[in-house]
């Protein structure tokens, strides 16, 4: 092994200069490749098809249409192109209705090959390695699927950008010491909203102020009047008149939002109808907070496009349902097995090896909302009595909290996709079932290992009560 670094580096560079497209046969020759830019594009064809093989585009709609008749003339079949942004959208819209394969690759997996590009262009590039196959391509749902996407994504938007009001308005009544958030769990619930409106129209009186507590409240009437004495600011209360405003009229756009979801998840195309075959009855779930439901039957809805119920599934709810719906999309075909499904959400290991040794392990960086709310239906299982919960519980005790929400997100994503692929109904075992499962499961191995060694289990006689 050469010890001076600079053979070390002529080695390496040598390594990088590898073409990895050499004595490779061409399986798209009607390729293209390009360059996405946020107000300039660059197409390569193949140099048979035009004098000048590399052409840029601007980024309005009629260069788009340009940019596809020009495709068409070189007799392009197929186009690829980095997910850069998203000013690929508009491109990957306007190529498809000309009847052009679009595909849409990752861009680390152009990094990942050997024989990185030089002096050629990076539209070059794709259209080289796009030509002997070499780009995966990234998985885009239908357009349903995407029309409800955007809708929900705007809908966590104005929750979020509500939540942030409800923070302002929170932080503003704790610097006048209106320790309001200290005797009510959520100031944003019927007795902390209708407690701040009377605070903007002017109310100072705690014990009328009291008077909004609902049945519901825990904390007493004399606790709720004690935390409202404080010490009123103009400017704060400026800040809690603006908040307040702002809130109600996120509220009323969540509302508006709501009423669009609701019209598209008519229009989708039933698998079931639910006066013939009903919705199963919702799962019982613990204690603990849970999130705003949308203004319609979300949970009817899915129930209806996807022929299953995924909240029969314990810690999965209809936020989390429609989360991995919306993301996924309910075509289970794009993914050959559960693993595929697993791997592509990131819930599976990508241990790094070199020399047969394991130099790190973890599973890959993906950033995918779907995989996100899996997650947060692992943790939930803490408490859960359900066969789901007795596992998560004993992965915590062996491997600690963070691979274990890794691993049973794994558990969930294949439920998920034997219930969206197949059909096939869920059904809880139960703890008890998954307590005796696993013991038979450890005395199975004790035995095997006691074989192992020339020896023989003999069970104990039971003892009478």
């Amino acid at each position: 092994m050469p010890k001076d670094p600079k053979q070390r580096s002529k080695r390496s560079e040598t390594a990088r200069n590898v073409d990895a497209t050499e004595g490779l046969p061409p399986l798209n020759v009607n390729a293209a490749g390009i360059d996405v830019g946020s107000a300039e594009h660059y197409v390569a064809v193949p140099t048979d098809r035009d004098a000048e093989p590399v052409q840029s585009f601007g980024s309005f709609t009629a260069d788009l249409h340009r940019m596809a008749r020009w495709l068409k003339n070189c007799r392009i079949q197929t186009v690829v192109m980095q997910a850069t942004g998203v000013y690929w959208t508009a491109l990957y819209d306007v190529l498809e209705s000309y009847g052009l394969e679009v595909n849409v690759a990752h861009a680390q997996h152009t990094k990942t090959l050997p024989g990185r590009k030089t002096d050629v262009q990076e539209c070059q590039w794709l259209q080289k390695l796009h030509t002997f196959g070499l780009l995966n391509k990234a998985f885009r749902p239908a357009e349903e699927i995407r029309v409800l996407r955007s809708y929900l994504r705007q809908r966590e938007n104005l929750v979020a950008a509500a939540a942030m009001c409800v923070q302002h308005m929170q932080k503003a009544l704790t610097e006048m010491n209106i320790q309001l958030a200290n005797v009510i769990s959520d100031i944003s619930g019927t007795t902390g909203m209708a407690i701040l409106r009377d605070i903007v129209r002017g109310e100072r009186d705690p014990e009328k102020l009291a008077r909004h507590k609902h049945a519901r409240i825990r904390a007493s009437h004399q606790e709720i009047a004690r935390s409202l004495e404080g010490t009123w600011r103009e400017e704060l209360l400026f800040v809690v008149g603006q908040s307040l405003e702002l809130y109600d009229t996120y509220q009323e756009k969540i509302q508006l939002c709501d009423q669009r979801i609701d019209e598209h998840l008519h229009r989708m195309e039933a698998k079931v109808d639910p006066a013939s075959e009903p919705i199963p009855e919702p799962t019982r779930r613990g204690k603990g907070s849970r999130p705003r439901q949308p203004h319609f039957d979300l949970r009817g809805h899915l129930y209806r496009i996807t022929g299953v119920d995924l909240t029969q599934i314990d810690s999965i709810d209809v936020r989390i349902a429609q989360t991995v719906i919306s993301e996924v999309g309910l075509d289970m075909s794009r993914w050959k097995t559960e693993k595929h499904f697993a791997s592509w959400l990131g819930l599976c290991p990508d241990n790094r090896t070199s020399g047969g040794k394991v130099l790190k392990r973890g599973t890959r960086r993906v950033v995918n909302r779907a995989a996100t709310a899996l997650r947060l239906a692992a943790w939930s299982l803490i408490r859960s009595r359900s066969a789901l919960g007795a596992k998560f519980r004993r992965l915590r005790s062996r491997l600690g909290a963070p691979k274990a929400i890794t691993a049973m997100a794994h558990t969930l994503a294949r439920l998920v996709y034997r219930m969206l692929k197949f059909g096939h109904h869920y059904v809880d075992q139960g703890i008890e079932y998954y307590e005796a499962k696993y013991r038979q499961q450890q005395l199975r191995w004790t035995a095997k290992q006691a074989a192992a060694l020339n020896m023989q289990l003999i069970p104990l006689p039971e003892v009478g009560g």
